[in-house]
């Protein structure tokens, strides 16, 4: 069998159970506008590193429970002993380097909250940019962000083009959910 050429291909003939169809049907390129969502999938991303998305996918409501379901202000105080206990948590990745990324990251968005209102503002301040603008203003501002990780991140948020082919029948409902800005208009807010 020929590798499928997009995901949109890909999971064309999943069951509609497969977690790969959920997240392509309900979640991958459409925006998210919800700080907790957006750092739940920067999060995945980061964990996903060297690994596979299916591992991430079938993972996803135990990292879910163990960062308390992504509450930035809450997994920004994380202590040594929270650490430890996701370290211990084999329904996660155990990767001290992405736990500590996840932590520093939650902080960060607390920082970005203050100046800019929430993650969602900052990112909607900063577009539109090329993908690699993009990553360089990531790896400036978070951990263990680099190219893939941003370039996923920002096409499953709908911030980057090509989470879906035009001929997928979920590629129009994904690009209702953004503003006409982000699909090729200019932001009134951003210069």
């Amino acid at each position: 069998m020929e590798k499928p050429k997009s995901y949109c291909e890909a999971v064309e003939h999943y069951d509609p159970a497969n977690v790969h169809r959920i997240y392509h049907d309900l979640k991958y390129g459409f925006r998210i506008e919800d700080d907790e969502e957006l750092f739940e999938l920067l999060v995945l991303e980061i964990f996903q590193a060297g690994l596979s998305w299916t591992t991430i996918l079938n993972k996803r409501q135990n990292f879910q429970r163990a960062f308390d379901r992504f509450n930035i202000t809450v997994v920004a105080a994380y202590q040594e002993a929270d650490r430890q206990r996701l370290l211990d948590d084999a329904g996660i990745i155990r990767n001290r380097l992405k736990i500590d990324a996840t932590i520093h990251n939650a902080n960060v968005l607390l920082r970005l909250k203050e100046e800019y209102g929430s993650f969602l503002a900052w990112l909607d301040h900063h577009h539109p940019k090329t993908k690699e603008e993009w990553v360089k203003l990531f790896k400036k501002t978070f951990k263990f962000t680099g190219g893939e990780i941003v370039n996923e991140f920002l096409m499953s948020a709908g911030y980057l083009p090509g989470a879906h082919v035009e001929s997928c029948p979920i590629y129009k409902e994904a690009l209702k959910t953004n503003p006409p800005w982000l699909n090729g208009s200019s932001p009134k807010s951003c210069n």
